[in-house]
């Protein structure tokens, strides 16, 4: 599957429709908290977080790896579990988020760009 920047409103069954050709039901997804953007689809969050990178300027310490499982409940579907998370620069010493204001942040990301 082709990695997607999403800067718009994406459905749900899009989501699955990348679950499905990928992993079965988990999508990969970076989110930058700066720019309220995201990129979903890739095999590797790190690919993700590059191609945030290079075509829209994202910077590093911006990008969180998240897992959605489009298939679940809104509050249960989000996993805050990536390898591009660890970050000690920032105090973010595992692969998951953290700091609960940027969780919220990239609650609030996801909600806004992926419809029902």
């Amino acid at each position: 599957m082709k990695i997607k920047i999403v800067k718009d409103l994406i459905d749900r069954q899009e989501l699955i429709t990348i679950a499905n050709e990928e992993f079965g039901d988990i999508v990969k997804v970076v989110v930058d908290v700066e720019k309220g953007i995201m990129a979903v689809g890739g095999e590797l969050h790190a690919d993700e977080e590059i191609m945030l990178m290079e075509k829209e300027g994202s910077r590093r310490e911006h990008l969180w790896g998240i897992n959605i499982y489009p298939k679940k409940p809104d509050e249960d579907w989000i996993e805050f579990d990536s390898m591009i998370n660890i970050k000690p620069s920032l105090g973010n010493r595992s692969r998951n988020v953290e700091n609960k204001d940027v969780q919220q942040k990239i609650k609030k990301i996801v909600a806004n760009l992926i419809g029902d």
